[in-house]
Parts: structure tokens; sequence; C-alpha cells
């Protein structure tokens, strides 16, 4: 299923735009280091207002410049998150505030025994490619809160992971993590566990913490990910091709921070843009507006040669009912349509509003549905079965057929939550909503979660970073 919206003319005319407003705007760099960078090459620099104009011909040299293609590596080698053409892969949520233990009762903040649970719970999803700390554990001090969830995280699935880094100071240590559990800073780099998300404050700014860590993770070559979060009405223009030019320059902008700190760090391009609710004042996570903003920025992530990150999937109703199920699964299919490569942050009750293990169930069905449809569909000459249906013949029948039993599993799509019984056996079965069975499976998963064996020396290893960056971070 292929998804196109924008002519060659209109990605060019937004490219354009883009252009237009970093060289005649500019943006605000409140980094002395990346100021004096930008001097040196030649981009015009008030150093008063810490504003960066910066020359169309710097954005394409840095474009070129910058790495187009990576993978993130679990603790366990074998598995990888590709990004790359064709390549899809899904993320739980980075982490949230605040969390649900189940849909309808009351939120609580969220704790680090809620990134344990969470970690194990999406490693334990087929669909989940990167497990996220889905929490952010409240009562731990934000100076080196990372380096805790990061290392739990490691102890606790194979995959790579992500989460919330802060700054400079406790990005050391999250370097030293990788280190210790490559056994070496060449194997560290060469086999990235997680990456940071570079998110620009629309309209037009940076902030320092944002751009100072990223002197850290470049020991590493460490891939970045650029995301503002433009919002069409509140931090970006009450216009769709606006707000999607405003995006694209403040990501055009970042990716030149990013290659001014190390030349040619790999990018992913971060197309994360939102509309505002003026009724409710609050951000929009889905509808119509964010399947357009999803489509429209993956095209111009491809047309920059950059695998991309898009915020579909998601859903601004707080259960996994009809409205969440509508809007995951729209948004979702229309991005995967327009060829993106990394999804999330699945595991989201609403806006932000929480963290849910029932939310991600449902999300984790839909994603399940949505790959089945983007299947590689075979037509070789087996495949049309002309004896079968020669066999049955007019009037004939299938189901009694050996190549029916040899080919259904490969062949149809098989839901573990939705309900396809008829309305009899449906209410022997309790008449369930999906919502509940959501929750029903989600308990199932919990009660078999298992600790994952780990060397003891890594984990002593990992342990001492920790102990370490909570004495210096202090």
């Amino acid at each position: 299923m292929k998804v196109k919206l924008l002519t060659d003319n209109q990605i060019n005319k937004i490219h354009q735009a883009s252009l237009k407003i970093l060289e005649d705007i500019g943006v605000y760099i409140p980094h002395d280091e990346i100021l004096s960078r930008f001097i040196k090459i030649g981009a015009e620099v008030d150093v008063k207002k810490k504003i960066v104009k910066i020359p169309t011909s710097l954005i394409k040299e840095f474009i070129k410049k910058a790495g187009k293609n990576f993978t993130l590596y679990g603790r366990d080698l074998t598995e990888k998150a590709e990004f790359k053409l064709n390549s899809r892969n899904y993320n739980t949520s980075g982490g949230q505030a605040f969390w649900m233990e189940n849909v309808g009762t009351q939120r609580r903040y969220a704790n680090l025994n809620d990134v344990i649970i969470a970690t194990r719970f999406a490693d334990n999803l087929d669909q989940i490619t990167i497990p996220g700390a889905m929490a952010d554990p409240h009562e731990l001090p934000v100076n080196w809160r990372c380096v805790k969830v990061a290392s739990e995280m490691i102890k606790n699935t194979n995959k790579p992971i992500i989460f919330w880094f802060y700054d400079r100071k406790s990005a050391k240590y999250l370097v030293d993590l990788v280190i210790s559990l490559r056994s070496g800073e060449k194997q560290a780099e060469k086999y990235p566990l997680f990456y940071p998300l570079f998110e620009p404050v629309s309209p037009l700014s940076f902030p320092f913490n944002g751009i100072d860590l990223l002197f850290e993770t470049a020991r590493l070559n460490m891939p970045i990910q650029i995301g503002p979060m433009a919002q069409m009405g509140m931090s970006a223009p009450m216009t769709l091709a606006g707000t999607i030019a405003q995006e694209n320059a403040e990501i055009l902008a970042g990716i030149c921070i990013t290659q001014l700190i190390k030349e040619g760090i790999p990018i992913c391009y971060g197309g994360i843009c939102h509309a505002f609710d003026m009724r409710t004042v609050q951000t929009i996570f889905s509808g119509p507006e964010q399947a357009v903003f999803g489509i429209i920025m993956t095209e111009m992530g491809k047309f920059y040669g950059f695998p991309v990150y898009i915020n579909v999937g998601l859903t601004d109703s707080l259960c996994p009912d009809a409205q969440a199920g509508l809007e995951c699964a729209i948004t979702l299919s229309l991005g995967i349509g327009a060829g993106a490569n990394i999804f999330g942050h699945f595991g989201i009750s609403g806006m932000d509003q929480a963290a849910s293990l029932d939310m991600l169930m449902m999300q984790t069905e839909i994603i399940s549905s949505i790959e089945s449809v983007n299947r590689d569909i075979d037509f070789n000459e087996d495949d049309f079965a002309f004896d079968i249906i020669k066999e049955a013949g007019p009037k004939g029948s299938f189901i009694d057929k050996k190549h029916t039993r040899e080919n259904y599993k490969k062949n149809l799509w098989m839901p573990n939550l939705l309900d396809r019984y008829n309305f009899e056996n449906w209410i022997k079965k309790g008449a369930t909503t999906m919502q509940q069975r959501c929750q029903k499976r989600k308990e199932e998963i919990l009660a078999d979660l298992k600790e994952r064996t780990f060397d003891t020396d890594v984990v002593k290893d990992l342990e001492n970073v920790v102990k370490n960056a909570k004495k210096h971070l202090s």
C-alpha cells in the first residue's frame, strides 16, 4: 500500500520555504561553542541575540555529509532495529510522568518499577522493535535519572531501547554504560544501543542541554533523532503548509548543528508536528491533520534521503475504545503507506496523559493487522492453485483440501484481541468489549513476565556506572 500527497513541485516549495526561513529569519541557538563554529563557516551570527541565519549552501552541504542509514542493536546483537529504506520499527513511549494501572482508574506518578515492568512487557511483544521506558521515575533525581533508567532497561530486555536523555554530564555515564555492555569503545560505536531525541523548541529555537549533550554522544558517533513538535496554531502558523515548512526548517537547522559537532553522524528525520485544539486547549495526538502531517513529513524526510520517524498510531482517547481504534489505525496505516521507518510512541493514554499497558495491547493488535496488509504477496504458479480449483470444480469446496490446511496459516491473519465469533459464542465467552480483552491479555502477560538472565560481571559494571553517576551528579 503506497500513499503520496505531494507532487515534486510541492515538495520543492516546502523545501524552498524552509530555506528562506533559515536564511532570512534564522534560529535561536544558546550555545557559544556552536555559535563560534557557525561563525567560522560563514553563517550570519548575532552573538548577542544568539540568532544564526544559515545560508542555503551550508544547509545543502550538511545534508550531504550526514549519515543516512544506521542500525540499533539490543543487548543481544541479533535483536536489531534497522533504519533504512523499506524498514519499519515500532517503539513504546520514552517516558510518561504518570502511570495508569487500569483504564478508568486514577493515574499516579510513574516510578522505577514501572520502567522495569514496561521494559519486560515490551520485550515480550513481537510487534515492538524498540522498548521505551514508558515511565519517567518521579522518585529519582533528574540529574542521574536517565542513567539508572537505561541501566535497568538494559537488564530487562534483549532489544534496543529508548528513554529521555537529560544533559551532557549524565550523557557521559550513558556512554559509559554502552562501553561497559559492549566491552570497549570500538564495539560500543559499532553497535549502538540507543539514541537521543534532539528536540528543537518551536518556533525556531534550540535548548542548551539538547545541544550540549550531543558533544558526549558524538564520542560513539551515536545516531541522533531530530524531532521538533511544532503545533499548528500554538507554536507554528495556523496553516498546514506553514507548520510543515517551519518544522522542516527546524529539522534542517538541527542537522547543521549535529554535523558541526561531528561530521557524518547518522540522522533520523523526526517529522512529529501536531495540531493544537482551540476548543480543549491541548495538543491533538490524532485526527485528520495528524495523518496529513505524517504523510507529508515522511515525503520530506525521504526527499533528503533520511530514515523518518513520525507520530502516528496514537490517539486522543484515554482508553482502548472505538475512538482509539479508529485514530490509531487510520494514522498508522497512512504513515506506513507513506514509507516512514519508525513509529511511536506507543502505550500513551491520550495526549501524554499517562502510560497505559492496556492501550499498548490494542496498538500492538493494530500494528499486527496493518503489517499483514503490507505483506508480500506471492504470484508464483503454485500460488494461483489451478489444480486445486480444478479439483474442487464448480460448486465445490476447499475447506476439506490438504492445500487449505497447508496454506491457511501463511495466508490468513489471525487476531489476538479482535472478536470474530457469532452472537451465541460471543455471549458464551462473556460478551466482552475490546477494552476488557486488552486488560485480560495485559494481565496474562504480566503474570508470566520473567527476569532476563544476564552476565553477573556485566551487571556489576553497569551498577558501578550508575553508582558513579549518582555520586558525582547528585
